[in-house]
């Protein structure tokens, strides 16, 4: 089972990157998590609609592409700016729903989850993700997951500091492997 985490952060020393390292820690067995590579998503150029030519995405793309239709499941950790989500991120995601019927996203369960150095946990980011990942036609799962004072929240060893979040990244891990195994029987 094969899980791919994607960050909205490029940022090299990333708190949600960080994130994505302790969920695959605590993945359940059977599951991997693949984390995509922060230069992967940066190298996508700005979406055009002049550039969008079927049969020939740039480079970037595809390969994003490929990761998702190859995953299982998606799990997306985003920072919050400006009340919403990281414009790389959205930028991505934008190019993976053209066409929308022939999304790599289509039918495939999705959570999202995320924090900031704030007190609000990037709930606003976390919901807007949701509600993207959902027009993209993704089986969107779980609810927020507040992760208040990121920079704070783990240990020397990566692993998350909160035992009530980590239960519940654990939990939102359990879910998204569950839906993806009554995908798989289903296909």
């Amino acid at each position: 089972m094969k899980i791919l985490g994607i960050s909205g952060s490029l940022r090299e020393a990333s708190h949600n990157t960080q994130l994505l390292r302790a969920a695959a820690r605590l993945a359940p067995a059977g599951a991997e998590l693949e984390i995509v590579p922060a230069a992967l998503l940066k190298a996508v150029p700005p979406y055009d609609q002049d550039d969008d030519v079927p049969g020939e995405p740039p480079a970037a793309v595809a390969r994003l592409r490929e990761l998702v239709e190859g995953a299982d499941a998606v799990l997306v950790a985003t920072p919050e700016y400006n009340s919403s989500l990281p414009g790389q991120l959205k930028n991505a995601l934008d190019w993976l729903s053209r066409p929308i019927a022939e999304s790599p996203f289509r039918n495939k369960p999705a959570a999202v989850v995320g924090g900031s150095t704030g007190m609000f946990g990037g709930v606003w980011a976390q919901e807007e993700g949701r509600k993207v990942l959902g027009a993209l036609g993704a089986r969107v799962i779980g609810g927020t997951i507040p992760f208040p004072r990121i920079h704070e929240g783990f240990t020397a060893g990566g692993t998350i500091a909160d035992d009530d979040l980590a239960a519940g990244l654990l939990r939102l891990l359990a879910e998204l492997v569950d839906e993806a195994r009554v995908r798989q029987l289903a296909a």
